[in-house]
């Protein structure tokens, strides 16, 4: 399964069905879900990086258990857009995972996202380091998501 743009993904999917944002960072990986009405994006839940084959069943298992259609995946552009390793090995991922899962998936810039979230929960919850590592990877998902399903007509749902 090659990946969408994300206009093409909203195309494809079904009345009612929601997308997953993802957040694929080295150690931990952040989901979200999107309301039905694709309006809303919230943080799901914070997951170890470990191997493809135990992430496609977990996402499988989401999917099946609240009607997830689609995949938004962040994509970790340089500050200057340009497309670099990281880059690469989040897009390999994504499609290996779109692949194995049989959901389609789009791209969608990250950058800065971990950053803004963070900032968020020290200037407006204080929050303390180790409290914000186990909800940044999720909220940032989430942050992810949100941006990309503001980025789309409101005709495209």
């Amino acid at each position: 399964m090659t990946l969408l743009t994300l206009t093409d993904l909203a195309a494809t999917l079904p009345r009612h069905a929601r997308l997953l944002g993802i957040d694929p960072g080295r150690k931990q990986v952040g989901l979200a879900l999107s309301d039905v009405s694709r309006m809303v994006a919230t943080p799901f839940e914070t997951v170890k990086r470990g191997k493809l084959g135990a992430m496609v069943a977990h996402i499988r298992a989401i999917a099946q258990q609240h009607e997830v259609a689609g995949m938004v995946v962040g994509i970790p552009l340089s500050l200057d857009g340009t497309f670099g390793p990281a880059a690469q090995a989040a897009k390999d991922w994504a499609i290996a995972l779109a692949e194995q899962t049989g959901l389609p998936a789009c791209l969608w810039d990250e950058r800065l996202s971990s950053s803004a979230v963070n900032r968020m929960l020290i200037q407006e919850a204080d929050l303390s380091r180790k409290k914000r590592e186990g909800v940044v990877d999720q909220l940032a998902a989430a942050y992810i998501l949100q941006a990309a399903l503001d980025s789309l007509p409101a005709a495209e749902f």
